[in-house]
C-alpha cells in the first residue's frame, strides 16, 4: 500500500504538476476526479487529453499510471452560490474571501477520495493545495488538510496520508518543479492541455497556457509564469 497513491486530478495546472511528482515517486498512481457542476468543466474534458500527453510523452511514467475516475458531486453545485458553480461575478466578498470559493468542496474532495482508496487498497493521497500562490481558500492551508489526514484515520481505522508537494511553494516554483519533473517537454503539456481559468475560456492562448487572462486564477498562473521565465 505504501507504494500506491491516488492523486486528486482536476485537469488543472497544479494537479498535473503533482501527478507527475507521483509518478516519479510511486510505482503505482491512479487519479479521481470530480464533477461538481463546476462553471469551468471543461477542466473535465481537459484531464483525458492530458493523461493521453503523459503517456505518449512519457514512456516511464505511462507504467506506473494506472485507472482514472470521474466522481459525480453535483450537489455541490445545489448547496452552494459561487462564482465557480454559477455565472456571478468574480470577486472579493466582504468576508474576505473571494466569490469563487466553494464552500466544503475540498472536504468532499477528499472524504470522498479518500473512501475510493480505502476500497483500491490505497492509504495516501495526493492533492495540490498551496497556501503560498493562492486564491485565498481556507481549505487550502496546511492546517486543514492535516485535520484532514487525522479525521480519516480515525474514521476508517487505519493510517492515512495525505501529500501536498506545492503547499509552500509560490507558482513560479510550480513551473520551476514541473520542468525538473518533465522539462519542456513536460511544460508544453502545462501549457496545451491543461486548464485553471474560472470562467473555463480557452479560447485565449497566452505563453503560459489558455484562460481569460483576468480571473483569480490566470493572474496567479500568468505572475507566476513571468517570474519563472525570469528567472530562468
Amino acid at each position: 500500500m505504501k507504494d500506491k497513491v491516488l492523486v486528486l486530478f482536476s485537469g488543472g495546472q497544479d494537479s498535473t504538476v503533482c501527478l507527475a511528482w507521483a509518478l516519479e515517486k510511486f510505482s503505482y498512481v491512479e487519479t479521481i476526479g470530480f464533477n461538481y457542476g463546476q462553471r469551468h468543466a471543461v477542466e473535465l474534458e481537459c484531464r483525458s487529453n492530458i493523461i493521453f500527453s503523459m503517456r505518449k510523452t512519457f514512456p516511464s511514467w505511462s507504467e506506473r499510471l494506472g485507472k482514472d475516475t470521474l466522481i459525480n458531486l453535483e450537489f455541490i453545485n445545489d448547496i452552494s452560490e459561487t462564482a465557480l458553480t454559477r455565472d456571478i461575478e468574480i470577486r472579493m466578498n466582504e468576508n474576505g474571501l473571494p466569490s469563487t470559493f466553494v464552500p466544503g468542496r475540498n472536504l468532499f474532495f477528499i472524504t470522498t477520495a479518500a473512501a475510493h482508496a480505502y476500497r483500491s487498497d490505497i492509504n495516501t493521497l495526493v492533492t495540490g493545495v498551496c497556501e503560498t500562490d493562492y486564491s485565498g481558500y481556507p481549505d487550502c492551508r496546511n492546517s486543514f488538510i492535516k485535520s484532514c489526514e487525522e479525521t480519516i484515520a480515525l474514521a476508517m481505522e487505519c493510517k492515512f496520508h495525505i501529500m501536498t508537494p506545492l503547499m509552500y511553494l509560490n507558482k513560479a516554483q510550480t513551473w520551476e518543479l514541473a520542468k525538473k519533473l518533465g522539462k519542456d517537454s513536460f511544460l508544453n503539456i502545462l501549457i496545451e492541455d491543461t486548464h485553471t481559468c474560472y470562467k473555463g475560456d480557452r479560447t485565449l492562448k497566452h505563453e503560459w497556457g489558455y484562460g481569460c487572462g483576468s480571473c483569480f486564477a490566470c493572474k496567479i498562473r500568468a505572475k507566476g509564469w513571468n517570474e519563472f521565465v525570469h528567472e530562468n
